[in-house]
């Protein structure tokens, strides 16, 4: 106890020396990693009331009970110092600060630069003249506007490409149930064709009444030119663009485009609901929930705000939040946002009336997801106390790593890691080992290997490497827990590590250590988790593995062909992302790819054409 208010005064003390101006702190644990970051318009002010005896919510009493020292850097502005703030947010990671998703990751609609243009899904934007819309909340809403988008306005969704392939087969029973114009038929011109994407991204845009309004005249200018089959059309997909309407939310009027921002925080959790509003309907909606760990406070959201905007394409003219900031954070947002649209931003938090009436909804939706949260969490916390239980462990396994052994003979020998955390796949910190120093199939030996290399990192102090795991699972029995306790003694680790036993019918039937198995068959829960582990684990490790095998194949099938090498097999299948692309191109697409000559071109459609 004394140690403990002997940091706290030295802190304080620290604290009461930093300046009064804009600033970036640091907070570091006794082993020097970062484990917060954050900034404040007066450092001594912000920093200090971390370590006086003020009252202080759990999240953030858990952080300083283990903050050991503290870096500060002292800024000109309020915006310099959040610019700095998401620097070091993205450098260091640190355990307590919320982490949006990185943006490479989000879902986009993609409308290709193509002389007959596709509406695609991806997850990467490029600097290809495509035109990209989003990010959206998830894949289901990329791919459902997608279909609906594409059947709504009868765009073309088979994999052949214009104007190549017109005439050449016929047509798909998708031209004939009327969910597609047909391009390849050639009866529709590029200019009918390119109408009817240019309305498609108008609708992306959230131009509804635009393209109503328009394709509403155009049905009447078709009827007086006596075109009835185009009129028709125009109707067909009028009726349909009412269909859409009437499925989705209107909570604003038909000309309104504004984001509406939600906060929930308690104990343990925290969530920010994003509604997205475009024509007055709820287009998208984003839910980001933060665990007991992560310390979000209404202070805290200019930061989350900037970079979950610089993620996006598009920033309406207003950004409605349903808790308060101060005037000048306020001020600063709207500014920093501005910079990013390019057009005024005004970032407000309504009082009153019909907009504060639309915060409450997004606020009631955040608490929503909150408790929808406290239920799981509750759920997963009682099945991993009862593991812990079972296994007798002296702590409650938050994170545990699994590992798994995959090969196909001796060759493309992979290991794989994945990682449970507090009951959920925490698929960015999965893993891959190439097996390297093994010869044959020596699974004891692949496995030592991987578990060297990966206890390797945690003496990073930075990185998902850098955390010790309270739980080490092995797709494996007792002589994969002997490897490995042996390597963990030699390192001087105290891991628990358990084998996954599987049955003979290669489904999970129990847990064991070097001497004994452990039943968990009458803890349904308990058996559920471990059943889902052993398979998330052998699938990843297996999918990790048959990946190489199929680069390898591809490339060597290419490697057969006169003049194409190894390095030129891999050029062109990155360019045309694989066999089958590069089957269907043709000699002039083959010999603009980097690298490729006239000469290796035609050697390549002659093997193909063989």
């Amino acid at each position: 106890m004394l140690d403990t208010q002997d940091r706290i005064s030295r802190l304080l003390e620290k604290a009461n020396t930093l300046p009064l101006c804009p600033g970036v702190y640091i907070m570091r644990d006794k082993r020097g990693k970062v484990i917060y970051v954050g900034k404040s318009r007066k450092l001594k002010n912000r920093v200090s009331q971390y370590f006086q005896n003020s009252e202080k919510n759990v999240k953030t009493a858990r952080m300083v009970a283990q903050v050991q020292d503290f870096d500060w850097y002292v800024c000109d502005n309020e915006m310099e110092a959040l610019s700095l703030e998401n620097t070091l947010i993205k450098q260091y990671t640190p355990k307590y600060n919320i982490r949006l998703k990185d943006a490479k990751s989000y879902p986009y609609i993609k409308l290709t630069a193509e002389e007959y243009p596709r509406l695609v899904f991806t997850r990467r934007r490029e600097n290809d003249k495509a035109k990209y819309f989003g990010p959206y909340s998830g894949s289901g809403t990329a791919y459902s506007l997608i279909e609906l988008l594409s059947r709504t306005l009868a765009l073309p969704t088979c994999s052949r490409r214009f104007p190549r392939d017109i005439g050449r087969e016929r047509p798909c029973i998708y031209y004939q149930m009327g969910r597609c114009c047909g391009v390849c038929t050639g009866s529709v011109t590029p200019e009918e064709y390119g109408e009817a994407i240019r309305r498609a991204s108008d609708l992306l845009s959230g131009k509804s009444r635009e393209v109503k309004r328009e394709l509403e005249a155009q049905m009447y200018a078709y009827a007086e030119a006596e075109r009835y089959e185009a009129a028709a059309r125009c109707r067909d997909t009028l009726q349909a663009l009412d269909r859409i309407q009437q499925k989705q939310k209107v909570v604003a009027d038909p000309d309104t485009e504004q984001d509406v921002v939600g906060l929930y925080s308690d104990e343990l959790c925290s969530v920010v609901s994003v509604f997205y509003i475009r024509a007055g309907v709820l287009q998208d909606k984003a839910d980001h929930i933060y665990g007991a760990d992560s310390i979000l406070e209404p202070e805290d959201m200019s930061t989350f705000l900037c970079e979950h905007y610089k993620a996006r394409e598009y920033i309406p003219s207003r950004i409605l939040l349903s808790f308060s900031l101060e005037d000048e954070e306020v001020e600063m947002l709207s500014s920093y946002l501005s910079g990013l649209a390019g057009h005024k931003v005004t970032v407000r938090t309504p009082e009153r009336g019909v907009l504060h009436t639309l915060c409450d909804m997004v606020q009631k939706n955040a608490a929503e997801q909150a408790k929808m949260y406290h239920s799981d969490t509750n759920k997963t916390e009682g099945t991993l106390a009862k593991l812990a239980g079972m296994l007798c462990l002296e702590e409650y396994p938050a994170r545990i790593e699994a590992y798994d052994i995959s090969n196909i003979g001796s060759e493309h020998l992979t290991a794989g890691m994945i990682v449970c955390e507090d009951g959920k796949f925490k698929k960015s910190d999965y893993r891959t080992f190439r097996i390297g120093s093994v010869e044959g199939t020596d699974d004891y030996a692949s496995m030592h290997e991987a578990l060297s290399r990966r206890l390797e990192h945690l003496k990073d102090t930075e990185g998902s490497f850098s955390h010790l795991p309270d739980l080490i699972l092995l797709d494996g029995g007792r002589g994969h827990v002997s490897t490995v306790r042996a390597l963990l003694l030699e390192k001087g680790l105290e891991i628990p590590v358990f084998g996954m036993v599987k049955d003979d019918f290669h489904k999970t039937r129990a847990l064991c250590t070097e001497n004994e198995e452990i039943s968990i068959a009458r803890e349904q829960d308990v058996f559920s988790l471990i059943y889902r582990i052993q398979e998330e684990v052998h699938r990843y490790t297996v999918g990790r593995m048959t990946q190489a095998k199929r680069k390898t194949m591809r490339a060597s099938s290419l490697t057969k062909i006169e003049g194409i090498g190894d390095a030129k097999a891999k050029k062109l299948l990155s360019a045309f992302g694989g066999l089958a692309a590069l089957k269907q191109a043709s000699r002039d697409e083959i010999a603009a790819v980097p690298g490729i000559s006239g000469k290796d071109a035609d050697h390549i459609i002659a093997y193909f054409e063989k």
